[in-house]
């Protein structure tokens, strides 16, 4: 297991990225944390991210088994602070096989965060370690939807129209107490788009704090190309 802060002054924090995917969307012959942008893959920008943000004190991720050589090359200049397991079938199994690697409570808080959202800054980092560290269950970041969201038949024909004033997007990393996150993936749940809805199914609060847009997803080639343009530039400055 990767080193621990000792710290007294602040919670112990393991971040987990799941990046067992495979990228289609983005039409890539390799894993997406493995594309890169401006010659660094998104996977070393997110783990750099999150050891940068001066609250995580190591990273699990959870590699694709025939690419898992592959991950532990690209994340040897974190040293000893990085950890690669080979992850499953899916995401939540792959967020199961990385915590099934830490032992249970060696650490305060649980990040899981996706290599795609390379770009997330520090503070949003900072500010779910703070929310679950101060009495939260769970947190995550979200950002107010700005576009009508519809509701629509298996025919494609709208039965409804949400209220876009309480729908919020919702980002990584999202936080957990180190308990909460283990009960949820150890209660045999219906699968989850995230590891909020597993919380959710739980029966636990999941409070909010405020995203960011360059924690934006990168799934497509427009995403990739933004992601050259904007926020590669914005992080190297």
């Amino acid at each position: 297991m990767p080193g621990q802060n000792s710290q007294p002054d602040r919670p112990k924090v393991v971040a987990i990225v799941p990046a067992a995917g495979r990228g289609e969307r983005l039409g890539s012959p390799v894993p997406k944390a493995l594309v890169e942008v401006r010659d660094v893959s998104l996977l070393a920008r997110a783990v750099s991210g999150l050891l940068d943000s001066g609250v995580v004190d190591a990273v699990v991720i959870a590699a694709p088994h025939d690419y898992y050589d592959e991950f532990v090359r690209v994340l040897a200049p974190f040293g000893g602070r990085c950890e690669v397991v080979v992850g499953g079938h899916d995401r939540s199994s792959s967020v199961r096989l990385a915590l099934d690697s830490v032992p249970p409570g060696a650490y305060d808080v649980v990040l899981v965060h996706d290599a795609a959202r390379a770009f997330a800054p520090g503070e949003v980092v900072r500010a779910v370690v703070n929310a679950v560290h101060g009495g939260a269950p769970a947190t995550i970041p979200v950002l107010p939807v700005t576009d009508t969201v519809k509701v629509v038949d298996a025919a494609g024909v709208v039965t409804a129209t949400q209220d876009r004033g309480v729908l919020r997007a919702v980002q990584t990393p999202q936080g957990f107490a180190d308990a909460v996150i283990r009960a949820a993936h150890a209660a045999g749940f219906d699968a989850a788009t995230d590891d909020a809805g597993l919380v959710e199914q739980l029966g636990e609060n999941v409070s909010t704090v405020p995203g960011h847009p360059d924690a934006m997803k990168i799934t497509t080639a427009f995403d990739l190309a933004i992601a050259e343009a904007v926020l590669a530039p914005k992080e190297e400055a």
